[in-house]
C-alpha cells in the first residue's frame, strides 16, 4: 500500500471514516464499483486516507477491504461510459461468487458487453449508463425506491442512508454530479426565489438557529419533499419548512432552493 495507489470498491457496502479507527464515525460510504486513490497510510498500515474519484470527498479505509488496481484500470473507468445499477437490490457475479450489491453501484459494462481487464464480473440485473441524464419522473421513480430506508449518517445504500448522500445518490443516477455534504451541494445549480417558484425535481436545503445548512431534500411537487430524516419519508413543504405529517409540527426550518435539472 503506497500513497497515490489506485482502488476500488470490490464489496457491496464500504464504511469510510473519520479518522482511521473503527470507532471513528463514519462520513461516507462506498458501493460496489466505486473508486479512490491512497493519500496517506496510517503508521500501523492498517488504515489507508482515500480521496474518493466521484465526489473528491476525503476519509479513512480499513486496510482489509482495499482492493488495488493498475493506474491504466483506473483511467479507463474515468473514460468508459459504464452502468450504474438501478435496482435497489441485486446480485452480480464476481470471481466466480456471487455478490450482493445496491442501487447506485457501479458496473464495468458497456454497451452491453463485459470488459476483461483485470477481473470478470457479470450482471443481468437492471442499470442505465452513468452518462445518460434523465428527467424529472425517472428521478421521482428512483427516489420512491428508497422510501422507509433508514437514516444512517453517512450511508449511501437502501439499507442506511443520510440526507444528502439520499440527494446524491439519486441524482448520480440520473446522470447528474452532487457534492456529497448538503453545505456543499448548496452551492450547487442555479437559485430558486421561492416554494411558489420550485419545480419538481429542485433541491431545499434547511439551516439551524445558526443558519448552518443541515438538511436537504427533493422537492415532488409545491406541496410534498422527499428527505430522509428517521427514514426516507414524504412530508409537507411550505415557505417555512417541512412539516412532518405525522406528528403536524416543523422539523426542519427552509434556507433555499436550488435548481439541478435545466429546463
Amino acid at each position: 500500500m503506497e500513497i497515490e495507489e489506485k482502488g476500488i470498491c470490490r464489496l457491496s457496502v464500504v464504511p469510510v471514516r473519520k479518522e482511521g479507527s473503527d470507532k471513528s464515525e463514519i462520513v461516507t460510504e462506498l458501493l460496489f464499483g466505486e473508486h479512490y486513490t491512497v493519500t496517506e497510510v496510517s503508521k500501523d498500515k492498517k488504515w489507508l486516507k482515500i480521496l474518493i474519484h466521484f465526489d473528491k470527498y476525503e476519509g479513512w479505509l480499513d486496510a482489509k477491504q482495499h482492493t488495488r488496481i493498475s493506474d491504466e484500470y483506473f483511467n479507463q473507468i474515468n473514460n468508459v461510459d459504464y452502468k450504474i445499477c438501478t435496482e435497489l437490490s441485486s446480485s452480480i457475479l464476481y470471481k466466480k461468487h456471487q455478490l450482493p450489491i445496491v442501487m447506485g453501484s457501479i458496473l464495468p459494462i458497456s454497451t452491453n458487453e463485459i470488459f476483461k481487464v483485470e477481473e470478470q464480473l457479470a450482471f443481468n440485473g437492471e442499470s442505465k449508463s452513468l452518462s445518460q441524464k434523465r428527467e424529472f419522473d425517472f428521478l421521482k421513480q428512483i427516489a420512491c425506491k428508497y422510501l422507509n430506508a433508514p437514516y444512517l449518517w453517512g450511508g449511501r445504500s437502501p439499507f442506511g442512508i443520510d440526507c444528502s448522500g439520499f440527494t446524491q445518490i439519486i441524482f448520480r443516477i440520473c446522470g447528474y454530479t452532487l457534492p456529497r455534504d448538503s453545505s456543499q451541494q448548496v452551492k450547487a445549480g442555479s437559485a430558486v426565489a421561492s416554494v411558489e417558484e420550485s419545480k419538481p425535481g429542485d433541491l431545499a436545503f434547511f439551516q439551524n438557529d445558526k443558519g448552518t445548512i443541515i438538511h436537504v431534500g427533493l422537492i415532488l411537487n409545491q406541496k410534498d419533499i422527499i428527505h430522509a430524516s428517521g427514514m426516507v419519508r414524504i412530508d409537507t413543504l411550505d415557505e417555512q419548512g417541512i412539516l412532518n405529517k405525522e406528528t403536524n409540527t416543523y422539523s426542519h426550518q427552509l434556507s433555499s432552493i436550488r435548481r439541478i435539472i435545466k429546463d
